[in-house]
């Protein structure tokens, strides 16, 4: 960029100086040339004024005019000429001798010489036969007039003399201008370059970067226009940035997982919950198929890419086991945003009530239908009143069964929704086991039943005494309804790291392993039919499982077949719960 910002300036500079050079050429030789006729020509009037003067104190035919006339001639450095009015040549300083008076009347045409007999001064320019240019000049004498010719090759310098000064004028100002070029190129082609770097910079995403220039002409206003363009990029950009960073934290803070989708199916950016979603995480810049490979959902993208609408669908295999309704909407550049909606926990607590609702209808059924059949019996007066005294035993027995239904779902529905407050305090394990051995003796109705009780806690626990007693009779019904054949059943406590640890043990014949995962589900039975048989609601185990969720701990169940089973439940330790 430097040579050719040279290369610029020198030749438009040797184009200056050579038009210059020729029109100073052809100026000054036409005011030279002019100046010297001028000279030439009043020198030539006086002297011709003087030889008129001493010609006319004498006659025109006196024999030494021809020498009087050479000698003036000689001192005057000019050609004398003299005719009479008739055009006779009387003398004339190119001859050296005088001879006889010769006519020519072509003398009488020559303007100075037609002047100079009407009795004024006359002059001309033209060339001789000869092809000489002289300036001619006449003056009247009497009789007749004296003429005087001086060449002006003389007083004219050469003109190769001429065209070398101005050549050499020239060079010395092509040199200078050359300089002056290379200094302007050099002072420009840096600025230049300084603005050139400044641009590099803006262009990679500074714009901090700014131009220093404090010379006065255009590129220093060029200068302070990119200053302030670069101040404004700044300000925008930070202002986008910071528009960004809060899109950004906005889409983090989602649970939601959302991603964006180029118009070519290549993933563009998305938030923490779908890198966390991804089973091999979101590799951007590559086809969203490498990611999800659902066919809803690529569907989906596609339509919104290229009809340029919202698009919905329910997608099952992003990850497995867990549902999820994707939307797709199209953004003004042509790409896509995705979002998923998890269906999987709202599609569980549907599925949860309807089972629910069954399940309570079904339990409800049962006693309904046998109080509404024997109450019909009742109403009809059949049958002796021994069976009578029967069908009424089985209606209050089938709403007792009701009632602890009722209740059963009421206790669930408080301690699952947190309305029922819990009144935790500190209390000793021993009190909660006594609670439970009171009450296997005054509920057990197998005499054959024992009760073992093993108390190796040292620690309080934080706990509603009422509550953990339900969880504890629950517990000890099952045992008994499930293990009697297994003779003693075992309570008691032991000291975990933060937790005091309570069990309830039987010795019957156990619990598959396939139930094990299901027994804390609402109504859920392993052994329906004797479940019913026992007056159990199968409820009981739900509730334990919400209160000790309440309490901030946990029960699990352990079995093998023809070896009884182990209810475990852990309560924080006192000073955890306060804590």
């Amino acid at each position: 960029m430097k040579r050719r910002v040279f290369l610029r300036l020198a030749v438009l500079f040797l184009v200056l100086i050579a038009s210059s050079t020729l029109v100073l050429d052809l100026v000054l030789e036409r005011q030279w040339r002019a100046s010297l006729q001028q000279q030439s020509e009043a020198d030539l009037r006086r002297m011709t004024s003087i030889f008129a003067a001493r010609i006319a104190g004498s006659s025109l035919s006196d024999p030494f005019l021809q020498e009087s006339l050479l000698s003036m001639a000689q001192a005057a450095g000019a050609r004398a000429l003299v005719i009479d009015s008739q055009g006779r040549v009387l003398a004339d300083s190119a001859r050296m001798s005088q001879g006889s008076a010769h006519a020519a009347p072509q003398l009488l045409e020559m303007p100075e010489f037609r002047d100079a007999l009407n009795g004024r001064a006359g002059s001309d320019l033209r060339k001789s036969a000869e092809g000489v240019e002289y300036v001619y000049v006449a003056q009247p004498v009497p009789g007749g007039a004296v003429r005087l010719a001086h060449p002006l090759a003389p007083v004219r310098p050469p003109r190769r003399q001429i065209w070398w000064a101005l050549s050499m004028s020239a060079a010395v100002s092509c040199l200078f201008a050359l300089v002056l070029a290379a200094l302007a190129a050099k002072s420009i082609s840096s600025r230049l370059e300084r603005i050139l770097a400044f641009a590099g910079r803006l262009a990679e995403g500074d714009f901090s970067a700014r131009l220093e220039d404090d010379q006065q002409d255009e590129i220093s206003q060029v200068a302070h226009v990119l200053n302030a363009t670069a101040r404004r990029l700044q300000s925008s950009f930070r202002q986008l940035e910071h528009s960004r960073s809060e899109l950004e934290a906005l889409l983090n803070s989602m649970q939601e997982p959302v991603i964006s989708i180029s118009r070519d199916g290549r993933a563009l950016w998305a938030n923490q919950p779908m890198e966390v979603l991804a089973p091999t995480g979101i590799r951007l810049g590559q086809p969203v198929v490498q990611t999800v490979r659902d066919p809803n959902f690529l569907a989906i993208v596609q339509e919104a890419a290229q009809h340029g609408r919202l698009a919905t669908a329910r997608v099952m295999n992003v990850v497995p086991g867990r549902v999820f309704a994707a939307t797709v909407a199209p953004m003004p550049s042509g790409d896509v945003v995705a979002v998923f909606h998890d269906l999987t926990e709202s599609e569980s607590i549907e599925r949860t009530r309807r089972d629910f609702i069954a399940n309570v209808s079904h339990e409800l059924r049962t006693p309904l239908t046998s109080i509404q059949g024997y109450a019909e019996t009742l109403l009809e007066g059949s049958g002796s009143r021994e069976s009578l005294r029967d069908f009424l035993e089985i209606i209050r027995k089938n709403a007792q069964r009701m009632a602890r239904l009722t209740e059963d779902l009421l206790i669930l529905a408080r301690v699952e929704s947190g309305d029922k407050k819990l009144q935790l305090r500190p209390l000793p394990a021993a009190d909660l086991l006594r609670d439970a051995s009171d009450y296997f003796y005054d509920h057990c109705a197998d005499p054959a039943m024992t009760l073992e009780v093993s108390n190796e806690a040292l620690k309080m626990v934080s706990a509603d005494r009422d509550v953990i007693f339900q969880v504890f009779s629950n517990l000890i019904d099952n045992a008994c309804k499930y293990a009697s054949q297994g003779g003693r059943i075992e309570i008691g406590a032991r000291d975990v790291d933060g937790f005091v640890q309570f069990y309830v043990r039987d010795f019957g014949p156990g619990i598959p392993s396939e139930h094990l995962p299901r027994l804390f589900e609402r109504f859920y039975r392993v052994d329906k039919a004797r479940s019913r048989e026992s007056g159990g609601t199968g409820l009981g185990l739900a509730i334990a499982k919400h209160i000790m969720l309440a309490h901030g701990g946990t029960i699990t169940a352990e079995s093998e077949l023809n070896h009884g089973s182990v209810f475990v439940f852990n309560l924080p330790e006192a000073r955890a719960a306060t804590a």
